[in-house]
């Protein structure tokens, strides 16, 4: 996914006063708050490590598959009251480094349930789901890895629909990889196992 590495306006009053040309606009020492001043334009604004990341509409497929796991998800997890499922798009911001995402699911437990504000989730969720693209493959597996890892994130599921996989990093157990399941996904909170998700249904064809 491309950056865009220009010279940075002085100020972010200077740029909303001209509009924003995304294509040569700064990103060295972005922050949340500069990327929710973004154009509503479909595409998904982060900021990570004081850089802009820009990411594409999804595809239907993406689609599909973000709608089926919120679906199982919420049968496992909120249906039971064990907390909270939300699916882009939301914004998850890191206060402490002014960091922010826009992941496609997330998951609060209630033992984080402060962590819910009317902008969106400010603080780490326990769970975060990211369903591969070509252009965010690789941020996703490099970049939004350590970035949930060092933030506190309890859990990260990287899904790619290509290879109808989930790999699944449990930062929690400091697991030094993540596991790789191909047919039936395991749902946990903490060390306790909540249920299981069908990956053949959520791969499945929406035709």
């Amino acid at each position: 996914m491309p950056r865009y590495d220009s010279a940075r306006d002085t100020t972010l009053a200077a740029r909303k006063s001209r509009g924003y040309n995304v294509d040569r606009m700064a990103t060295e020492g972005i922050t949340w708050q500069d990327a929710l001043l973004m154009p509503e334009d479909g595409k998904r604004y982060e900021a990570i490590g004081g850089e802009l990341y820009v990411t594409p509409a999804p595809s239907r497929r993406h689609q599909w598959v973000s709608d089926n796991l919120v679906a199982a998800l919420r049968n496992s997890l909120f249906e039971p009251g064990h907390g909270w499922v939300y699916s882009a798009p939301i914004g998850v911001e890191f206060p402490e480094t002014e960091e922010g995402v826009q992941p496609d699911i997330v998951f609060v437990s209630r033992g984080r349930s402060s962590a819910r504000v009317n902008e969106g989730i400010r603080g780490a969720p326990d769970l975060v789901v990211e369903i591969l693209s070509p252009s965010t493959a690789e941020r996703d597996r490099t970049i939004k890895q350590k970035l949930y890892r060092r933030q506190g994130v309890r859990q990260y599921w990287i899904v790619d629909p290509d290879a109808e996989i989930v790999e699944v990093w449990d930062f929690e157990a400091r697991a030094r990889g993540p596991a790789r399941y191909l047919h039936q996904l395991p749902v946990r909170l903490g060390g306790t196992e909540l249920g299981t998700i069908e990956l053949p249904e959520i791969f499945a064809p929406d035709d």
